[in-house]
């Protein structure tokens, strides 16, 4: 068995097979209108609904940033908790459309499955840092990638699934099986390299509440707020993204456009976190994803793209900012292993993923309330024109990164107890 224990099926197939299925929480906008309809059909208010991709994202982060210890220590467990947790809340929201309750909807999809989305999410990261340490970028965007891909493969399989038996609550049966499956096998082959061990201390209140200090490095802050706005942005257009396709006329086309976005999503994710293998500054790929996300949209606000049906402009939008928007997510755990080290990164990167809980929040849900409130998904592009530059500022002001030696990565060292 030791020849097939390797990079590639301990590390790489088992964290594509996790972040393939969790990644799926961003197919809502795919799942939402059915989901609606089936409860307008049985006479229910649906105004909560737009709540339960918030609470998913809100959950992930949470846990992310409050389990990162757990999982360092047992990646095992994380990732069976993870695959539980994800095909329930998938299945439970099913049932929650069987039996009538919105209620269920926000507690399967939102609290349940973000809590599995938060350990399947952090489960691979450091196992695939380091049986990949010469090119940990490359790593965490293979993982990460997966995670962008989700949309991609999945998003035209659950609208066709749906038109098929023509039943949202079977489809997320079937998927929640199907997801589970795939997240399990992950599971069983998911392992860090022989001689790596990790401290297992015990646990200590004082010591756990003691880590979030690390908000009082100017860096760390910096890093958490461009990490923050690029996703509050980035949710601002993405949980819209089948909607804005309706209004410039490619209704039709929303799930092979979504799957087109997916890819450039996951391809974000791998393309600049492997560029930033390269760099004697990790910290360059965020001012060049946040420098094409500003002209972008620029372009968008101003030409009146949306309202106007620019159709060439809108689309240019949207991959700019799926690929910008998956970038972010690849780039983190290397840019904090550059200025923290591997020690503890993943409790590090935990903390790190709160702010993708606050942006949860914040991002799809002001988006929705400036469009409630105008009519209009083009004034949506102010608000996320004025973000990206704060955090431009931001990123060249606060986040101080150390250079790196390129062509001669550093070499892990195996700890020991």
């Amino acid at each position: 068995m030791a020849k097939f224990s390797n990079k590639w099926t301990r590390a790489a197939i088992p964290a594509l097979l996790l972040h393939c299925s969790i990644g799926t929480v961003y197919c809502w906008s795919y799942f939402s209108d059915s989901i609606k309809l089936a409860f307008i059909a049985q006479g229910m208010d649906v105004s909560a609904l737009g709540w339960a991709f918030s609470l998913a994202i809100f959950f992930l982060g949470m846990s992310a940033a409050f389990l990162g210890d757990f999982v360092e220590k047992d990646i095992h467990t994380a990732s069976l908790i993870a695959t539980i947790c994800f095909a329930v809340g998938v299945a439970g929201t099913g049932l929650a459309i069987r039996l009538g309750q919105v209620w269920m909807v926000l507690l399967f999809y939102g609290v349940i499955m973000g809590f599995g989305l938060g350990l399947g999410y952090l489960s691979p990261v450091k196992t695939l840092m380091l049986w990949f340490s010469h090119n940990k970028g490359l790593a965490t965007g293979l993982a990460v990638a997966g995670f962008g891909a989700a949309k991609m493969i999945f998003a035209p399989v659950i609208e066709w699934l749906i038109g098929a038996i023509g039943s949202v609550e079977f489809a997320l049966y079937i998927l929640a099986g199907a997801w589970g499956v795939m997240m399990f096998a992950g599971h069983l082959l998911l392992k860090k390299p022989e001689g790596w061990v990790e401290s297992h201390e015990k646990f200590n209140f004082k010591k756990f509440f003691k880590r979030f200090s690390i908000f009082g490095d100017f860096k760390f802050i910096g890093i958490w707020l461009v990490f923050y706005i690029n996703i509050t942005c980035g949710l601002a257009l993405i949980s819209f993204e089948k909607q804005i396709y309706g209004i410039i006329g490619l209704a039709a086309m929303a799930s092979t456009l979504g799957a087109i976005t997916g890819l450039l999503n996951a391809g974000g994710r791998l393309a600049y976190s492997a560029i930033g293998d390269h760099l004697h500054c990790r910290n360059t790929i965020y001012k060049v994803i946040l420098i094409s996300e500003i002209l972008i949209t620029a372009v968008a606000l101003f030409s009146g793209a949306i309202t106007n049906a620019y159709v060439a402009i809108v689309l240019i939008l949207m991959f700019v900012v799926n690929a910008g928007y998956g970038g972010g997510f690849s780039n983190l755990p290397t840019l904090l292993s550059d200025v923290y080290g591997m020690g503890k990164i993943s409790s590090i990167h935990g903390i790190a993923l709160s702010a993708w809980a606050v942006a949860g929040l914040t991002g799809n849900q002001i988006a929705q309330v400036i469009i409630d409130a105008t009519g209009s998904y083009q004034n949506v592009l102010i608000f996320t024109i004025a973000l990206y530059a704060v955090a431009i500022l931001v990123d060249f002001f606060l986040v101080k990164t150390p250079h790196r030696t390129t062509g001669h990565p550093e070499v892990e060292h195996v700890k020991h107890d």
